[in-house]
């Protein structure tokens, strides 16, 4: 389940991931800002940075892609959601 909200004061967007990845990684919030039909948040994690990119492709519907760095500093698709109606 994935919520997402604004927070006027800070003029950015939260996501706040609850899935089965466990508790841990559900602290960590994500921060983003919208430009045109996408939000890009990035989440702070322990581990690394990550960042989950969500864009609105009309009409086929939403796509998630979300990418991580990996030992070598570089970014790396981590998956990708393509969200749309029957």
């Amino acid at each position: 389940m994935v919520l997402i909200g604004y927070d006027n004061t800070s003029e950015r967007y939260v996501v706040h991931w609850i899935d089965l990845f466990g508790g841990r990684f559900s602290e960590t919030l994500g921060y983003g800002t919208r430009s045109g039909n996408r939000i890009k948040f990035v989440f702070e994690y322990p581990d690394g940075p990550f960042h989950n990119t969500f864009t609105w492709n009309p009409p086929k519907g939403w796509v998630f892609l979300m990418e991580n760095k990996d030992q070598t500093g570089k970014w790396k698709v981590f998956a990708e959601d393509s969200l749309r109606r029957p």
